[in-house]
């Protein structure tokens, strides 16, 4: 669970942010502070854990991902490992003719001619622009890993509906979720015509959530729904579907809404285009994000205690409170993984509802 993760961290076991210069532990607020922001961003490796070794030398256990950049010249490749750090925290990389470093995660190509990174006064390269970044990440692997157990899990409760009534396995756990989405969540929103072609989206939707929400709770540190890239594109999804679904009735009282004063439908029309265009998608994409986020902070935050809190009650006292809030929060997480794939694929299908609904005119 990331509840162990973060006890190795909160232990000053483990530091990986920009500019380290104390041998890798964390030992004061603002370290503390810059280590959860940096959880809570995407990576292009795998930090496990840290250790000092017996000769006083800091040891980091983990692996690299693949940097795939499309640069000035072309297609770029290279591990990510070649990012070592540094005392300066910035190491330039030479690859294809072509310098690059990395900066507050992010990798940027340096001009012609500049061999190290230069910064102005509020911390901002001026010698280096931003590439086009298709790394396989951090949150790249565990979209793929969820994609493939989806897929896994999905392919034997099929074959199994083929051969036997009842399945079987890890099947049986997945067949009261799928009746669930299809009982509670489709078949009332969008009504019994029309919600089985939705269902493939819903299902897919919530166990791709789900999924990655649970993952974010293991030691493996992912954060991918709490990325604000991810929360997009699914809203978006979401929002081509209905747009594209919507009936001739959904659009004509949408653009021309009837039982209206005439000089009143255009301004109407406008509020719900916005309101199907942005306010809806948003809505999800930020509870989403937010309450994932939220939830990660809090408990970095319970897990620090024993940081910032072990001079004034000790290293024990301070230890023990924090182990024991962040297990009652991390218990919560549990429950909140499951509750935000739900809100998610609830107002999902309540929007394609909306806009598949057959009005009745009188």
């Amino acid at each position: 669970m990331a509840f162990f993760s973060a006890t190795i961290f909160a232990s000053g076991i483990e530091k990986k942010v920009d500019n380290q210069k104390d041998g890798g532990q964390i030992n004061t607020n603002s370290e503390v502070k810059a280590y959860i922001e940096h959880h809570l961003k995407d990576s292009h490796d795998f930090a496990l854990f840290s250790y000092t070794s017996d000769q006083g030398e800091r040891k980091h256990v983990g692996f690299p991902l693949p940097v795939i950049l499309w640069t000035s010249k072309g297609l770029v490749t290279f591990m990510s490992s070649e990012f070592h750090h540094n005392d300066d925290g910035h190491v330039v990389v030479e690859k294809g003719g072509l310098k690059f470093a990395k900066i507050h995660s992010k990798i940027y190509e340096l001009d012609n001619g500049a061999a190290t990174v230069s910064f102005d006064e509020t911390h901002h390269a001026t010698n280096a622009h931003k590439t086009l970044d298709f790394s396989i990440t951090k949150s790249v692997v565990g979209i793929l890993l969820a994609g493939l157990l989806i897929f896994l899990g999905f392919s034997k409760l099929a074959k199994q509906y083929k051969t036997r009534k009842i399945p079987k396995g890890i099947s049986r756990v997945l067949e009261p979720l799928v009746l669930y989405v299809r009982d509670e969540i489709a078949k009332p929103n969008i009504g019994e015509k029309k919600y089985r072609k939705f269902m493939p989206f819903l299902l897919t939707v919530f166990f791709f959530i789900w999924l990655l929400n649970l993952l974010g709770l293991t030691p493996l540190g992912f954060n991918v729904t709490g990325q604000i890239a991810v929360t997009v594109c699914l809203a978006l999804l979401t929002m081509i579907i209905y747009i594209t679904n919507g009936s001739k009735d959904f659009w004509a009282h949408t653009l021309w809404m009837p039982g209206v004063p005439y000089i009143l439908r255009p301004v109407l029309a406008v509020i719900e285009l916005v309101g199907f265009i942005i306010i809806k998608p948003f809505s999800l994409l930020v509870r989403l994000f937010a309450n994932i986020t939220a939830g990660h902070f809090v408990v970095m935050s319970l897990i620090a205690l024993m940081i910032t809190m072990k001079e004034a009650f000790g290293p024990v006292a301070s230890t023990g409170m924090s182990l024991v809030l962040a297990l009652f929060i991390m218990v919560i997480e549990i429950l909140v993984a499951f509750l935000q794939a739900f809100i998610f694929t609830m107002l999902s299908s309540l929007f394609i509802g909306m806009a598949v609904e057959e009005h009745e005119h009188h």
